[in-house]
């Protein structure tokens, strides 16, 4: 059996939605100190719908691979349901991770989560922060 899938390695040769969004409007940056990946979102909402989105990542083939996933699968949504995705799910969507790289689809998770926040805050629209990690509380979340 392969170490990756064949979607893994679809969305690491070929990923979907990379770059800067210069119109952005929600920001989300995470990283893991531990592996060295660094995920940056960019989300331009409008109407609580997530129209565009992009991302940077620096990192290995997993967290290239979750990055461009992840972006799949919220864009065009409303920002409820982006909300609901899950690391599980990204995983899923890929047809799986090894063991050693689910950390990957959690960074996706987390920036996704944080970009919606930023877009929150700056926009001072009142939210349930129980919904996103806090910062004391996420391994990852320690970039700003």
């Amino acid at each position: 059996m392969a170490l990756y899938s064949e979607k893994v390695m679809d969305h690491f040769r070929h990923p979907r939605n990379v770059g800067v969004l210069e119109d952005a409007n929600g920001i989300g940056e995470v990283g893991n100190p531990v592996c060295g990946d660094i995920m940056k979102i960019y989300l331009k909402i409008e109407n609580d719908v997530i129209e565009d989105v992009k991302f940077e990542t620096f990192g290995c083939g997993s967290a290239i691979a979750s990055s461009s996933m992840a972006t799949e699968l919220i864009k065009g949504k409303p920002l409820a349901e982006a909300l609901t995705l899950t690391n599980k799910a990204v995983t899923e969507a890929l047809d799986g991770l090894p063991a050693h790289k689910l950390h990957c689809s959690v960074l996706a998770e987390e920036a996704i989560k944080k970009a919606v926040q930023n877009y929150y805050d700056n926009n001072g629209i009142e939210y349930d922060r129980s919904q996103f990690p806090a910062e004391e509380d996420c391994a990852h979340c320690h970039l700003k």
